[in-house]
């Protein structure tokens, strides 16, 4: 693990990725500031009608606008998600011959059926959130919360998208991803830091290919 841990850093900060890396997010920002600003006065009447419920207006108030911001920042990282998979696949490829050359490539990723993983996997996170939410107010544990709920966003498809390029046998992704929601969890755990969260989505790319091909597998 530690090996693929640092393996990835070094990829990361890498010049191939840092452009990647822009590009996507120059494109996830559009994407975002266009669907938001068409539903923004929906999606805060929708919020402040769920927190109907709490008896304290200061709460309501309060949670609303967090909530408001989180959801608005979790789109975000769902289109960084999105986007990153749909052009992930060159980078992978000439990252896999770098550390890996005895590999061989030996298939391509569905856009449809990756589509669906991280449309499917963006939705069962926002509906864990808009149930569970109020968790992430807990010390620690609402820390922790989030990187559990970013982690469902990044573990099926980047599994899918990495998996599909290498591994031929279907039968071995299960014993090569047994570790998936952990790595899932460290590259979430970008999402912490401001500017840095627009890599979380290639660093688990980048984490799996390394815990997939290496031999900490």
């Amino acid at each position: 693990m530690t090996q693929t841990i640092g393996k990835s850093f070094r990829d990361i900060f890498s010049k191939e990725v840092l452009l990647f890396v822009l590009k996507v997010t120059l494109i996830s920002l559009a994407i975002t500031f266009a669907l938001l600003w068409g539903v923004k006065d929906s999606l805060n009447a929708f919020i402040v009608s769920y927190l109907s419920w709490i008896p304290w207006e200061w709460l309501q108030t309060t949670g609303a606008s967090v909530a408001s911001i989180a959801l608005s920042y979790m789109v975000f990282i769902v289109m960084i998600s999105i986007v990153t998979s749909f052009m992930i696949e060159p980078l992978l490829i000439k990252l896999a011959k770098k550390h890996y050359p005895e590999v061989k490539v030996v298939g391509t990723p569905n856009i449809s059926t990756s589509l669906i993983l991280s449309l499917k996997s963006a939705i069962i996170m926002f509906t864990i959130f808009m149930f569970t939410f109020p968790v992430m107010f807990i010390p620690l544990v609402g820390a922790v919360y989030m990187l559990w709920l970013w982690s469902i966003l990044l573990k099926n498809p980047t599994i899918y998208d990495v998996s599909s390029l290498f591994i031929e046998e279907k039968s071995e992704i299960k014993g090569k991803t047994k570790k998936s929601t952990m790595l899932a969890m460290i590259a979430a755990g970008f999402n912490y830091i401001p500017i840095i969260n627009i890599f979380s989505a290639v660093f688990a790319q980048i984490l799996f290919l390394h815990y997939i091909l290496g031999k900490e597998a």
